[in-house]
């Protein structure tokens, strides 16, 4: 492996691949809508481009022999075009269960040398309630639901080795925390972090779903997703063991989370 495609390179997991990837001795090439705002190091090789473009995929994929996939949007729209374009060999970051837009990625690569990276929750996603948080309270779905809430370093450690190494090809990789913890309770997690209280108020159904619509989800999606919360409640999301076995550490808690990111949620007002 020489040279790898890393599509989201500016994400908060893509920037960690890059970085294992380098350490690893590896060319890393990434397509970026804007170079002059990417902030990665200098000698990552940036092509600009929206992953929309099959053509910006093309320049990027050239002499490349693998590729990271993140598809950022809630459909698979336009994703087939862009699958044909990438490499032979594909590392994509897929969902834990492969199902909806997910999974309909997945069934597009599946004649290619492809790894699926399943993650549970991604534990960066509640820097969402930042601007709750500074106003002191938190509206959530089903605050009891527990969620195997997962680390983006953790994500990122897999996806690099799933990347070197031509054994992890057809291996479907379903990655958690080490816990299931409930919502109300990284809400408290974080709390203890920043040292301040945060209320938690429960949202309703329909809340919760006009959210998801107005971040862009499709309403098939958003009542799905109501559904899926509601029955973490009573079944909480499991808890795999895959990242210790390939990485040979324990996946990072939750709280382990919180303490690196205190700085990334607001103070008082």
């Amino acid at each position: 492996m020489s040279t790898v495609l890393v599509i989201g390179a500016t994400g908060r997991t893509g920037r960690h691949i890059v970085t294992g990837l380098r350490a690893a001795g590896v060319t890393v090439r990434a397509l970026v809508r804007t170079p002059d705002l990417a902030d990665l190091p200098a000698d990552v090789e940036l092509v600009a481009g929206d992953l929309q473009d099959p053509a910006a995929v093309r320049r990027a994929a050239v002499g490349a022999d693998a590729a990271f996939l993140l598809w950022p949007w809630f459909s698979s729209e336009g994703a087939a075009a862009v699958v044909a374009e990438l490499p032979r060999r594909v590392v994509y970051l897929s969902t834990l269960g492969g199902g909806g837009f997910w999974g309909e990625i997945e069934e597009l690569l599946k004649d290619r040398d492809w790894t699926f990276v399943r993650p549970s929750g991604f534990a960066v996603n509640t820097l969402a309630w930042a601007e709750q948080i500074r106003a002191g309270a938190v509206q959530l779905p089903y605050p009891k639901a527990a969620r195997s809430l997962i680390h983006e370093r953790d994500i990122a450690a897999v996806a690099v080795l799933a990347l070197l190494g031509d054994h992890h090809i057809g291996q479907i990789y379903e990655l958690t925390g080490p816990e299931a913890i409930t919502q109300e309770d990284q809400v408290a997690t974080i709390a203890g972090v920043i040292g301040r209280p945060i209320r938690v108020e429960a949202l309703t159904d329909s809340a919760a779903r006009d959210a998801m619509l107005a971040q862009g989800a499709d309403p098939l999606l958003a009542d799905s997703a109501v559904t899926y919360w509601a029955s973490l409640v009573s079944s909480p999301e499991p808890v795999t063991t895959t990242v210790a076995t390939l990485t040979g550490r324990p996946a990072l808690t939750f709280a382990t989370w919180a303490r690196e990111h205190a700085a990334d949620f607001p103070a008082d007002r």
